[in-house]
């Protein structure tokens, strides 16, 4: 998406003492299962532990390190998160759900079985009178070209039909060995450092906000840590980090972002 092109909405009203909540890179399945297991506990712990106060939560992309929904099959595991997630909107709480680069071939399971809207690119909400632009982040800025490249063609509906004619044993097995080696479960601790002007979702939120106004920019992706940089005169950009490392998370409360930690 060019960044003069206008964005899907989502208008919501925010009472007072409310908040929304936003986390994203669980890349759950990865490095192995005991670990993830541990870590979608401690994600279920955080989600009861907003549960009150949370008008609405988004998730915003690579919550599993590798997702495909098969006609009549998905992956098996994460029974727990997705428990927790169905218990919030039976309850009421609206859940989103962003595609990210890991798990950007999600259908129609969230939406039939959880009640959850799957969103596929950038999304302006509108909470009471400040405008927040969401979204993953991958593919998005300058460079990146072999990601982008490789991104039309996973997102083929041709080539998404070719590999759902793999056996699942097949096509998981692939998928599986594909996550061992992906940078969530190979990147270490303090590995990500912040690259200045040449970090890409910063500067595309820079150049979207010479075109439209947003008054808070909100991603993942980066899988570090990024709390309000600033964007323009009165717009900040905040990136949410990841959940191996660094357990980190944003709420908005519906004057500013606060990007904060989950001990457990």
């Amino acid at each position: 998406m060019s960044t003069t092109d206008s964005y899907p909405t989502q208008i919501l009203t925010l009472p007072e003492g409310k908040k929304i909540y936003f986390a994203s890179d669980f890349h759950l399945g990865v490095p192995n299962a005991v670990s993830s297991r541990n870590r979608e506990a401690k994600i279920v712990r955080w989600l009861e532990s907003i549960q009150n106060s949370a008008y609405a939560i988004c998730m915003v992309g690579d919550i599993f390190d590798f997702w495909f929904e098969y006609k009549y099959v998905v992956p098996k595991g994460f029974l727990r998160l997705q428990g927790k997630l169905a218990e919030l909107t039976d309850g009421g709480t609206p859940v989103f759900f962003f595609t990210g680069n890991h798990d950007m071939w999600m259908f129609n399971y969230f939406k039939e079985e959880l009640g959850i809207p799957v969103l596929r690119e950038p999304t302006t909400f509108i909470v009471n009178n400040k405008k927040l632009l969401v979204g993953h982040g991958d593919g998005l800025g300058p460079g990146d070209y072999k990601y982008k490249f490789l991104k039309k063609i996973f997102a083929n509906p041709l080539c998404q039909w070719l590999f759902a004619r793999i056996h699942p044993n097949l096509g998981m097995g692939i998928a599986n060995a594909w996550s061992k080696s992906s940078r969530a479960a190979s990147t270490k601790k303090g590995e990500e450092k912040f690259m200045g002007d040449d970090e890409w979702i910063w500067t595309y939120c820079k150049e979207v906000e010479q075109q439209q106004h947003h008054d808070f920019y909100i991603f993942g992706h980066r899988h570090l840590p990024l709390d309000n940089l600033s964007v323009g005169e009165n717009a900040t950009y905040t990136n949410l980090g990841e959940w191996i490392h660094h357990c980190t998370y944003a709420s908005f409360d519906g004057k500013k972002i606060s990007l904060e930690v989950f001990t457990g």
